[in-house]
């Protein structure tokens, strides 16, 4: 349960950072309290989600898909400008946060394990699509 705790958190993280453009500076009512409604709730169930996942984990979890899920929605609501650089952070941030959540060379399943043992001979297939990427978004980029 704890899990799904710090899944809803984080939507609503999400939710209060984007909110936070439509309240503009907290003068605006509803928008306002729906914002601080989600900031009450996103960090309520934070703090049930830590009383057995690590703080750590959850944490990492929490921030980076608040992260992730807020630039994305800036993109899709603001049409804040889509670079290769948020492209490569975004993508980065949801990698690692499918590493904690699901491998388990992951730090969440060895905590989850109870496990102490280094991670031997970890595969690169994150290190290797960033690189694809970027090379990508470099070969794509426009020309001064």
């Amino acid at each position: 349960m704890a899990w799904v705790y710090l899944f809803v958190a984080a939507i609503f993280e999400i939710g209060w950072a984007v909110g936070l453009k439509y309240t503009h500076g907290f003068t605006r009512f509803w928008p306002s309290v729906l914002t601080i409604a989600s900031i009450v709730a996103s960090m309520t169930l934070l703090a049930l989600a830590v009383r057995v996942i690590p703080i750590g984990t959850g944490y990492a979890i929490w921030t980076g898909i608040g992260a992730v899920g807020t630039a994305v929605l800036g993109i899709l609501l603001f049409a804040e400008p889509v670079t290769a650089w948020r492209t490569i952070a975004a993508h980065t941030i949801d990698a690692k946060i499918a590493e904690l959540i699901d491998s388990k060379a992951g730090l969440a399943a060895r905590a989850l394990d109870g496990s102490d043992e280094e991670v031997v001979g970890e595969s690169n297939v994150q290190l290797e699509a960033l690189a694809a990427l970027l090379r990508d978004a470099l070969e794509n980029a426009p020309t001064a």
